[in-house]
């Protein structure tokens, strides 16, 4: 961990290594990341990122991270079981499977290495979103009751949403398919790549903002680990420019607060089953 501050994103990820079993792990998946029928799919990468992070020891950070949901989880306790598949010099590769009660919620594929050592030539043409400063962006206090009824996990976040992708919450979505804006924790922990994971699937469904709301279950969601992030505000967008067949890929871009791009996602979930 790279705070001091023991948070309730670290107590949401929090394993216990089985004494008797190599690469098991057992958790306790609280209340409070629920959204809508489960609990949140990036705290659940998150805490399969964890899993297989003590196990790579030297390759402490996800690099590439790709989780596969086989049903919803639901809170209570949790067994994580990881296989190390290789170990180079600069990664290593493992795959680790959350289950519950016996039956498996998540199957995760990831390589991981030491971000803090990765600090070489950037080249991009990738530029964070222009966002109003926090204090001029939309507060969890004025969400939806319906939103927040659905998602008790954003009552751990300090999320400001730009004010230009919101028309959604007042029945008046813009149908561009992007919601984007301000992330920290509510209680101030500082980021670190484990909690890249978790903001990687934070802000509400970009469905939203095509006019159906409701819960989106993701089907499979990979996250690209660019730098560790400085501390303080994270920028992240959401975006979607496909939606056939009952399914939507959402990309996720976010940025630290020295301006950088510190991770990218894409997932693919189903439309809202209100929709």
């Amino acid at each position: 961990m790279t705070t001091a501050i023991r948070s309730e994103f670290d107590e949401g990820i929090a394993l216990t290594r089985h004494p008797e079993d190599p690469g098991r792990y057992e958790a306790e998946l609280g209340t409070g990341w629920q959204i809508g029928g489960g609990v949140n799919g990036g705290l659940l990468l998150a805490v399969a990122g964890h899993a297989l992070s003590l196990e790579h020891g030297q390759h402490p950070d996800p690099v590439s991270i790709s989780g596969y949901y086989l049903s919803a989880s639901t809170p209570g306790p949790a067994t994580v079981r990881t296989e190390v598949l290789r170990t180079g010099r600069g990664l290593s590769t493992g795959t680790a499977s959350l289950s519950q009660d016996g039956v498996e919620r998540l199957r995760v594929v990831a390589s991981h290495g030491d971000l803090a050592a990765a600090e070489g030539e950037v080249r991009t043409t990738a530029t964070p979103p222009q966002l109003p400063p926090p204090d001029r962006c939309i507060g969890i206090e004025h969400a939806p009751r319906q939103l927040v009824e659905q998602a008790a996990l954003l009552e751990r976040f300090d999320l400001r949403l730009d004010p230009a992708t919101v028309g959604w919450a007042l029945g008046q979505p813009s149908g561009n398919g992007r919601i984007q804006g301000w992330f920290r924790l509510a209680d101030g922990r500082e980021p670190d790549p484990l909690l890249l994971l978790l903001v990687a699937d934070a802000l509400p469904p970009v469905t939203f903002d095509l006019g159906m709301p409701g819960w989106a279950p993701t089907v499979e969601l990979t996250v690209h680990l660019r730098a560790k992030p400085a501390p303080g505000w994270l920028r992240v967008t959401h975006a979607t420019r496909n939606l056939a067949g009952g399914y939507f890929e959402e990309d996720a871009e976010i940025w630290d607060e020295t301006g950088r791009l510190v991770a990218q996602s894409r997932q693919l979930a189903r439309v809202p089953r209100s929709a």
